[in-house]
């Protein structure tokens, strides 16, 4: 199964045979991605502390940036007059660009919202910022990256029925709104596409309405958005499945800001195809380091005066090269070292998973690495490793 269009493809090369997880290429003017597959944050431009290169090294293949922070600075002016985001972040590869729909739920005190669109305040220096559906596409065809995403609202409240319709409804009239601008200004025959966003929250029927409204729209990709912004578990276990499995095959599908080894297994189960969250590189410059024996917060007195790997089983420049009592040295000291080595590390574990994840897909033994997974991420690593 496949799909093609202007530069864009997306197709299946293999599928499970216990659920509904499948290893697929994306393809882009910049590139292809194997999926499933892991796309490291980078906000402003940068994936805070890693070069471009190293990013590669680890595994990386697609990047993201965000609009709303690079519309405040430099200015998508200036990103376009220095060669658009590739050239800014140095990166050859694909990039996505969320379109600061997510901050009109995290900023939502700094922001304004009508039926046109929503005006922030600026977290820099409280000058008044409009993106409108069209200002949004606009600033995104000039940051250049290959996907660009729709503008949509997620509701502060997920599990907030009236709340969340009203905030899903008005997501389908911006996106087509979104999508008039996108083809007014040359849609994919520019080298950039639009992939619109399914909203509705923990409620079943809601997401089915969204999916059956976005997916009318003829796009080279479609995402999930709206969770892990508060609710529980099994809230967003509702939400992505109920999304997951109306969305076309033929079509990659991205899971917006989720999240952790437990999302990404339960999420792959039910055929995304797309992740991106902060989680490794915040992580990393808070001292903490995700591992193959659970979770470690490198700070803890017992690795003082550890001469071992952080984690035996990886090769990372941080567990090649360092101890964990030198780790918790530069931790301790705030040494940016510190930081940049546990970000290193907790991305090639991101990725090493999902190297794990599209090998049981294709071979066989998903349950065995669901439960290793699980196993891993429900302990903290004890005194005596």
């Amino acid at each position: 199964m496949s799909f093609a269009r202007e530069g864009f493809g997306y197709r299946v090369l293999a599928r499970s045979r216990e659920n509904r997880a499948r290893v697929g290429v994306f393809t882009t003017p910049h590139g292809v991605v194997t999926t499933p597959a892991f796309m490291p944050v980078g906000t402003r431009g940068t994936v805070k502390g890693v070069q471009p290169e190293e990013l590669f090294s680890l595994g990386s293949r697609m990047i993201l940036a965000n609009t709303y922070h690079l519309a405040l600075r430099p200015g998508e002016d200036v990103v376009r007059e220095l060669g658009g985001l590739h050239r800014l972040m140095n990166w050859n590869g694909p990039i996505l660009t969320d379109s600061g729909g997510y901050q009109v739920f995290s900023l939502a005190d700094l922001m304004k919202l009508d039926e046109g669109g929503v005006t922030f305040r600026s977290v820099i220096d409280g000058a008044s910022l409009r993106f409108t559906p069209e200002r949004v596409i606009e600033i995104e065809r000039a940051l250049g990256a290959d996907v660009a995403m729709a503008f949509d609202h997620c509701a502060d409240d997920p599990l907030d029925r009236a709340k969340v319709e009203d905030a899903t409804l008005r997501t389908h009239r911006w996106l087509e709104r979104c999508v008039r601008r996108h083809r007014e200004l040359d849609g994919e025959g520019s080298g950039q596409t639009l992939f619109g966003i399914v909203q509705g929250g923990a409620f079943e029927d809601l997401r089915a309405r969204s999916v059956e409204a976005v997916t009318s729209h003829d796009l080279v990709g479609y995402a999930i958005g709206g969770v892990s912004v508060g609710e529980t578990r099994d809230a967003m276990r509702i939400a992505v499945r109920s999304a997951a499995r109306r969305l076309p095959e033929d079509r990659p599908r991205y899971l917006m800001g989720v999240g952790t080894p437990l999302d990404f297994v339960e999420a792959v189960a039910e055929g995304i195809d797309l992740f991106d969250c902060v989680t490794p590189t915040r992580h990393g410059r808070t001292k903490q380091a995700f591992s193959s024996q659970g979770l470690v917060n490198i700070e803890n007195a017992r690795f003082a005066r550890d001469p071992r790997p952080l984690d035996p089983r990886c090769a990372c420049p941080a567990c090649r090269g360092f101890s964990r009592g030198t780790l918790r040295h530069l931790a301790k000291s705030d040494e940016m070292l510190g930081a940049i080595l546990l970000t290193l590390h907790n991305l090639r574990f991101f990725h090493a998973l999902f190297d794990d994840l599209r090998a049981a897909i294709e071979f066989g033994g998903w349950a065995e690495l669901a439960a290793r997974v699980e196993g891993d991420m429900a302990r903290v690593l004890p005194p005596e490793l």
